[in-house]
């Protein structure tokens, strides 16, 4: 078996949802994930619609989903499944000719996003940091997001996200700014002088105070408001 490098928990296998309506997708990724240590698949369907049934049959931690399928699409799907109580993350299987789509996976919380030719180890890293309360945002995939959101002119979006971060203190301000960037908490904490406890503990009040899912939302609301680069400086 491959070890996860990185991977915190090795021996506690994080249990996966494939969501994809190309059956040699679904055979290539179970085999492929199979083959990493900590990590099993529960499950596998062909379509959104399956999705509700194969959360309650198989309880996964993390669902692997496509965003093209014939009947309900994975941001339906998403959108839905983010809406249960304690529901599992969600890593959206995206191509760069769907930014749209993928910012509406985004607020809908999703926790992250991969090409469909992502390496192997890096699909099983992105399971393990998801499944762990980390985001999986490339710098890639941030930078064609915020471009695409910086340029849509969307201004009641940036007014309301603007008041949302009003709400944080000068310190989370600090936190969340480093959030959008994708950082880890050891990264956050590393940059601040922060414990990574302490980090945890900004991460959740910043949450509670914006009304947020996930952290993904965090950098949604950063970037909505464009105000990254001041936030540290407290300015609106």
């Amino acid at each position: 078996m491959l070890r996860i490098a990185g991977s915190e928990n090795p021996d506690d296998p994080v249990r996966v949802l494939l969501v994809d309506d190309d059956a040699l997708v679904r055979a290539g990724l179970t085999m492929m994930l199979g083959a990493f240590d900590g990590i099993e698949v529960a499950g596998a369907v062909a379509d959104g619609t399956e999705v509700a049934a194969a959360i309650n049959s198989h309880r996964p931690d993390v669902v692997l989903m496509d965003i093209r399928m014939p009947g309900m699409d994975g941001l339906t799907a998403t959108e839905s499944l983010r809406a249960r109580r304690d529901p599992p993350e969600v890593i959206v299987l995206t191509t760069f000719d769907t930014d749209a789509h993928v910012l509406r996976a985004m607020r809908a919380g999703a926790s992250g996003f991969l090409l469909k030719h992502t390496p192997p180890n890096e699909i099983a890293r992105a399971v393990r940091r998801v499944a762990a309360g980390e985001p999986m945002l490339s710098p890639e995939v941030l930078r064609r997001m915020m471009s695409f959101v910086a340029t849509t002119g969307a201004d009641p979006s940036r007014d309301r996200a603007r008041a949302a971060l009003r709400r944080l203190s000068p310190g989370e301000r600090e936190v969340a700014s480093l959030v959008a960037q994708g950082r880890t908490n050891q990264e956050i904490g590393t940059a601040l002088r922060m414990s990574t406890a302490t980090v945890k503990a900004y991460v959740s009040r910043i949450l509670t105070k914006l009304e947020s899912t996930n952290r993904v939302q965090i950098a949604l609301l950063v970037h909505d408001a464009r105000e990254a680069a001041s936030l540290g400086s407290g300015q609106p």
